[in-house]
């Protein structure tokens, strides 16, 4: 197939929509499809590659680091027309995305789409929860003038459908088990974090990745962190990511460590460094940091939607409460702490599960959809 991919946020932009939209390029690019990219320009050195087209981008609000496409229709007019490709697939449904779908459609090639975030949730954590309708229905137009939109789980797949969006997908997530596992564990991080792990009581290493911001839920992170350090003492919360929230979660918390942004085998030390896991976000899609805290052999605390969802058995493998019962989280949070044997059993298997979750079925099950949408399968 050859295909063109639009996305407004791209490797080595930090965030689960930029890994997977890699994941997926390297994943097609690999079988020998062609896949040419476009994506706004990252920053003033960004040349791209030959098989790359920058678009401009302007500055998104409150999320520092990541640029919007600029609706760029001569651009793509132009690239759709020259390079022929069989389907265009978008990735983000900013401006960038919207004009891919409509110079698609004007061209008559096959487009699809991928949810990747609940944007419409977002503007309620922002003080703008009036625009919660309106950006729902600018989603949904936008994915309804799509072949297909690809999601990563049933359960996401139903309420599309529901909302009458045509020919929703499931094509899962992966998780990189050659990067993400227990062997990156270091005594020096850990030691860098001040655990003591000679201490009679041994102190934990409670993690939390990604961005942080309102829509993440972090209250929910502080509360479990506190009641486990109360029982635990000498334990140490470490966060990983940035954002806007970052500035007064250091002001509340000075006894806590910010690691900022992390990526690679720094980022898979981190997770492997830490004992606990937790993650209190109810507005993920997926939610990617749950699966690689798993194949890191955490032991993860995650409310039971998204990845969680269909990847924690609860008590098997990770605990999973249930949606927004915050109680139930810190309950689940502090009987992992305390219980070292209940711990280590659902590390343990947490790591075998995930070693079957690898990038390679994901991809077949994207290259069979696109190559049905494109008429090439």
């Amino acid at each position: 197939m050859r295909l063109l991919l639009v996305t407004e946020t791209y490797p080595p932009e930090i965030n689960g929509v930029a890994m997977t939209s890699g994941r997926m390029v390297a994943g097609l690019r690999a079988r020998g499809h062609w896949v040419g990219l476009v994506r706004p320009r990252q920053h003033r050195r960004d040349l791209g590659d030959d098989q790359e087209w920058l678009v401009p981008g302007i500055p998104i609000p409150n999320y520092s680091g990541l640029r919007m496409g600029t609706p760029a229709f001569a651009i793509l007019d132009r690239l759709i027309r020259t390079q022929h490709p069989d389907l265009v697939h978008v990735v983000t449904e900013g401006p960038l995305g919207w004009a891919a779908v409509l110079a698609a459609r004007r061209l008559g090639l096959p487009v699809t789409s991928g949810y990747h975030t609940h944007f419409d949730q977002y503007s309620q954590h922002y003080g703008l929860r009036w625009l919660t309708p309106l950006v729902t229905r600018g989603l949904d137009a936008l994915h309804r003038r799509c072949q297909a939109t690809l999601v990563p789980t049933p359960e996401l797949a139903d309420t599309l459908s529901a909302r009458g969006i045509p020919n929703v997908q499931v094509v899962g997530r992966g998780v990189d088990t050659g990067l993400f596992h227990p062997g990156r564990r270091s005594a020096a991080l850990r030691q860098s974090w001040g655990i003591d792990d000679e201490a009679g009581d041994a102190p934990l290493a409670c993690l939390y990745v990604g961005r942080l911001a309102p829509e993440k839920n972090l209250e929910i992170v502080s509360q479990a962190y506190a009641a486990i350090a109360e029982r635990r003492p000498g334990s140490r919360m470490i966060w990983v990511g940035t954002g806007p929230a970052m500035a007064g979660l250091q002001g509340d918390q000075p006894g806590h460590v910010f690691a900022g942004p992390r990526m690679g085998d720094d980022l898979a030390a981190h997770y492997a460094s830490a004992d606990l896991f937790l993650f209190g976000s109810l507005s993920e899609t997926w939610g990617n940091v749950v699966g690689e805290a798993m194949a890191s052999g955490l032991g993860v605390v995650a409310y039971r939607r998204a990845a969680a969802e269909a990847l924690i058995r609860d008590g098997e493998n990770g605990l999973a409460p249930d949606a927004g019962d915050a109680a139930a989280f810190v309950a689940s949070a502090l009987a992992l702490a305390l219980d070292d044997g209940l711990r280590g059993r659902l590390r343990q298997q947490a790591c075998q599960d995930m070693a079957r979750l690898g990038w390679e079925g994901v991809t077949d099950r994207l290259e069979q959809v696109l190559a049905k949408v494109a008429g090439t399968g």
